[in-house]
């Protein structure tokens, strides 16, 4: 008769697996990192940033089209994936989580209690992007799990200001951005201003 297992391992979280599949468009310059997203009950779509009430689809249309709702489908709450996806392979933005295997220690998509179990492989995915020049992070999480996957002499660096990297002898630039979540306490309007300021640095507007 098999012994029970413990109760310490039978209420263990779950380790969780990254969702979406990495974009990565093959002309991409600029390659957007986040990390976890929410559970799919919170989903308003199956794709990156699926919360409806992250503001990160409201800050692109704001930032690349004037228009908050660019990316809304109607008067619903959601996004439309195929559009964002077009638009990003249009513009040349990869977008690659860095995190591919994760437990939730608190059941939710909070960084602060997010236990990572597996990065991204970054030299490889800088390999398959030769033109990219720039990663931006969407947080303090995605920042910090980039910076322990390249070289950096400079320390981590603040919400909206950038450092030079290397990855296998390439030279890049990691700007951290302010989170899109409703939890960060920033106006909408702020955001997009942080977003908008990172793209024309880039050569993307």
């Amino acid at each position: 008769m098999p012994e029970p297992v413990p109760t310490s391992q039978t209420n263990a979280p779950a380790v969780e697996s990254h969702p979406f599949a990495a974009i990565m468009p093959p002309h991409a310059t600029v390659m957007m990192s986040g990390s976890m997203p929410p559970r799919p009950e919170k989903w308003c779509m199956p794709f990156h940033y699926p919360n409806f009430y992250n503001d990160m689809w409201r800050i692109y249309g704001l930032v690349f089209f004037n228009d908050a709702a660019h990316f809304q489908v109607g008067e619903e709450h959601r996004f439309d994936p195929e559009r964002i996806r077009d638009f990003l392979y249009q513009r040349g933005i990869a977008l690659v989580p860095t995190v591919r295997k994760a437990i939730r220690e608190h059941g939710n998509a909070s960084d602060k209690h997010l236990t990572i179990v597996e990065t991204v492989d970054l030299a490889t995915t800088i390999a398959q992007l030769p033109d990219c020049r720039w990663i931006m992070t969407t947080g303090g999480k995605a920042t910090d799990i980039i910076l322990s996957l390249c070289e950096h002499e400079d320390k981590a660096p603040k919400t909206n200001q950038s450092i030079p990297i290397h990855i296998d002898e390439r030279s890049l630039t990691l700007y951290r951005l302010p989170s899109t979540s409703r939890a960060y306490p920033l106006a909408l309007a702020k955001k997009a201003d942080a977003y908008r300021t990172f793209f024309q640095l880039a050569g993307l507007l």
